[in-house]
């Protein structure tokens, strides 16, 4: 088989979909499956519709025009607000989006006016992570904008965490939405459909809290598809880890200085490295990069050391194993290497499936 693959494990990502539903439905929590991960892959959007996942979310609307090409059955969210540039496609295409901006509600309005539909939306609310969101006190002006268009309908609230400010959503946190819910339907006489909390970093909030308020919504990604939630990466209990297995070739082997030597100037990168003198070591050359994968999210499966990696070669300390040219070295994948992998035209896909039903991660 060609190298380098990614090879996905159809049946661990069922399992962890299943699994996760049932968690979040004895809460009264739905779940989106967010596929933006895996480049929204239709093999994996159909095994989790499959496993009883109705509702799918994106960031990019390729993505999902592929899934509906594919004849993935499931309700689709885009879960980045539109580009302005594509809110007839959003339209056309999505089931709900969210929003932030009004000048985007009204390109919205308009578009689903055009197309004499009405297209729900979910206003995301600010609560300290400083990605997507309206500040709360601009929350009220938004909801009057929404409401005003015949061609949409404001089919909820929600907001993001722990994605770039890495700001952990606490009970707190999820109790500031559940107010915002209610001060709102108060306001406008409205029943909120949904109430949309965040992501696989709520899961230990999901797990430890005696009432989730009026949170009723989140929307997952890693957590289906690694197992894991995503404050610290640490496993979800009884869901599977390793999905997702990437295969990668040798291609050098020799024993060299653990010091490079000469006048410094940046690397390839734009970097100065740092280096750390433990004399010569066995180092070994894999042919992938950067342009295919984060190094930093990679786990080795044998006793080897990454020490980093060019656009297209990945260096190794190979010194405690028995590496020869053309062995090939599998790695975990954290969720940005898996992202990078899935995108790269370079990385081949290998969809397995395989029945374990007697097995538990």
């Amino acid at each position: 088989m060609l190298v380098p693959r990614l090879e996905i494990d159809l049946d661990k990502i069922a399992h962890n979909a299943r699994a996760l539903m049932a968690i979040c439905s004895s809460k009264g929590i739905a779940l989106t499956a967010v596929t933006k991960g895996v480049c929204g892959s239709p093999e994996i959007a159909h095994v989790l519709v499959k496993s009883g996942i109705d509702s799918i979310g994106d960031s990019h609307v390729a993505n999902i025009h592929r899934m509906q090409q594919a004849g993935v059955d499931a309700k689709f969210m885009l879960v980045r607000s539109p580009q302005p540039s594509e809110a007839q496609e959003v339209v056309r295409l999505i089931d709900v989006s969210l929003d932030t901006e009004m000048a985007l509600t009204g390109l919205l309005a308009d578009a689903a006016q055009r197309l004499h539909q009405v297209h729900s939306i979910i206003l995301m609310v600010e609560l300290g992570d400083l990605r997507e969101g309206l500040l709360p006190d601009d929350l009220d002006a938004a909801v009057e904008r929404v409401l005003a268009f015949d061609s949409l309908r404001l089919a909820g609230i929600g907001t993001n965490l722990a994605c770039f400010g890495g700001i952990k959503p606490t009970k707190k946190k999820m109790e500031a939405l559940s107010s915002l819910t209610e001060r709102i339907e108060a306001k406008f006489g409205l029943s909120l459909q949904m109430v949309s909390g965040g992501n696989s970093a709520n899961f230990e909030w999901l797990q430890s809290s005696a009432s989730l308020g009026r949170v009723n919504h989140l929307r997952v990604g890693e957590a289906i598809l690694l197992g894991r939630e995503t404050t610290a990466r640490s496993r979800i209990p009884g869901l599977w880890t390793d999905a997702f297995t990437l295969l990668a070739e040798v291609i050098e082997v020799k024993t060299k200085p653990s010091m490079p030597w000469g006048q410094r100037v940046q690397n390839a990168l734009g970097h100065y490295p740092a280096f750390r003198d433990t004399g010569h070591m066995k180092r070994a050359l894999v042919a992938i990069g950067r342009q295919d994968i984060e190094p930093d999210a990679l786990q080795p499966q044998i006793a080897v050391r990454v020490l980093g990696a060019t656009s297209d070669h990945l260096v190794l300390d190979a010194t405690g194993c028995d590496l020869q040219v053309g062995d090939q070295v599998r790695f975990g994948v954290g969720y940005s290497a898996l992202l990078r992998a899935m995108i790269s035209p370079y990385v081949e896909k290998v969809y397995l499936s395989t029945t374990r039903q007697s097995q538990n991660p």
